[in-house]
């Protein structure tokens, strides 16, 4: 996976693409799913708004420190060695997503009403199947898209400046 061009190949781009996939995702799932949930009104958008740089530390953190972790154990179970790159992505959207909005469809609740309440157990067969739905498209066809794209013309540029270099050593 080291040669694929659309991921990130050392720890500086590992940051760069979760940055890139966590400002995109927060700043569009925060949104949609307060709006399915109060209804779409730009006063419903502004609130959202300002609880957003909240949610984006703990997504970080939750992706660091839950997510990562756990997925990291359960992804070799579900592929194989032979398995292509299409089917890796897809299988660890899956497995981010499911973690994160588990965990989200509690603490983004808590986060948004600004009280810790009972209301996400309460409702939780409502709430998760809906936000691990609009996570998930987000996902697959917006944020990571978008950040595997990023990545793929990093190393473009990457893959020019060293060609560059060896034609000047020339």
């Amino acid at each position: 996976m080291h040669a694929e061009t659309r991921l990130p190949r050392n720890g500086k781009e590992g940051i760069l693409f979760g940055l890139i996939v966590s400002i995109l995702s927060v700043n569009t799932i925060a949104p949609v799913i307060t709006g399915l949930e109060l209804g779409f009104s730009k006063a419903v958008y502004w609130n959202t708004l300002k609880i957003i740089p909240f949610m984006w530390i703990i997504v970080l953190l939750s992706v660091r420190f839950l997510a990562g972790p756990i997925v990291g154990r359960v992804l070799p179970r579900f592929l194989k060695p032979t398995d292509g790159f299409a089917v890796r992505v897809l299988m660890t959207i899956v497995l981010n997503v499911t973690v994160l909005s588990l965990w989200m469809s509690i603490i983004g609740t808590w986060v948004g009403m600004r009280e810790i309440s009972l209301h996400p157990f309460q409702n939780f067969l409502h709430i998760w199947p809906r936000n691990f739905g609009v996570a998930f498209w987000i996902e697959m066809l917006f944020a990571q898209p978008i950040a595997r794209w990023g990545m793929k013309m990093l190393h473009a540029r990457q893959d020019r400046q060293a060609l560059r270099a060896v034609r000047s050593d020339s």
